[in-house]
């Protein structure tokens, strides 16, 4: 997933005391990235399809991997502000999109709504921060150590590479560094129906492109049109076939293509 010679730029970002790792590749107008669930261990084909058209700019959120930081954010307007915080210092305020995949997405959605001029286009990969009672999202902490690769991608072998430890990692940190990942998202979004999103899309103004794997079963597909009627700007919605929740990672370059499409 990504090749060390050609690998990005790191830089980190100071939060309240804590390093938080930016990765940066590319040239062009600046395009902003928050990693889906697990955070992003590793830089990843989807990133490197982008880089080919824009600069991209991936943040690492504390407790994700690359962010320090974790246990200073007690509730979810801590989380906001972290993520506004940190996509200020990597340089993405008035980034040409913000672009999310499941919590990501949610942070990307509330900077968009919150702070309009922090970009001006956003494209979100199944994100999270919303619920319905009768079509509920799949908790994700509650599964099984085994089910997780094949239910965030649609071939597990994908997640496993993901999250494999590359060569040289410390094989002691590296499993705790996934585990810290988990828990940022559920320190982030648990329970998952309260982040109070869904009170916010209205102030959304900036065209959205919402991207649903067509094998997600993680969030129903549903949520889409529930983004897409709570946005007050212009949105589409863009189902990809042969991918589950983590679309970018299971058709990286067609997920690719239809964000920068969307750019233009």
């Amino acid at each position: 997933m990504g090749d060390a010679a050609s690998g990005p730029a790191v830089s980190f970002v100071e939060l309240d005391g804590a390093q938080c790792r930016v990765w940066r590749k590319g040239a062009g107008p600046a395009v902003g990235y928050f990693a889906g669930h697990g955070g992003l261990p590793k830089w990843i084909p989807f990133l490197d399809a982008l880089a080919r058209r824009f600069t991209v700019i991936a943040p690492s959120l504390p407790g994700y991997p690359g962010g320090e930081g974790l246990h200073g954010l007690d509730n979810h307007i801590d989380w906001i502000v972290a993520a506004r915080d940190l996509a200020r210092g990597a340089g993405l305020d008035g980034a040409a999109a913000l672009i999310g995949a499941g919590p990501g997405g949610a942070f990307a959605a509330e900077l968009a709504a919150l702070w309009p001029d922090s970009c001006r286009r956003l494209a979100l990969v199944a994100p999270w921060g919303l619920f319905d009672e009768a079509q509920p999202m799949t908790d994700p902490w509650g599964q099984r150590r085994g089910d997780i690769p094949g239910l965030m991608c649609s071939d597990p072998e994908t997640w496993k590479t993901l999250v494999a430890p590359p060569e040289g990692a410390n094989s002691v940190e590296w499993p705790i560094e996934q585990t810290r990942a988990l828990e940022a998202s559920a320190r982030a979004f648990w329970p998952l129906g309260a982040t109070g999103l869904a009170r916010r899309l209205s102030h959304i103004v900036c065209p959205t492109l919402l991207l649903w794997g067509e094998e997600d079963r993680v969030v129903p597909r549903a949520y889409a049109n529930m983004f897409a009627e709570g946005i007050s700007g212009p949105s589409e919605i863009s189902i990809v076939p042969g991918a589950a929740h983590r679309a970018e990672l299971d058709r990286p370059g067609e997920v690719a293509e239809r964000i920068a499409s969307f750019i233009g």
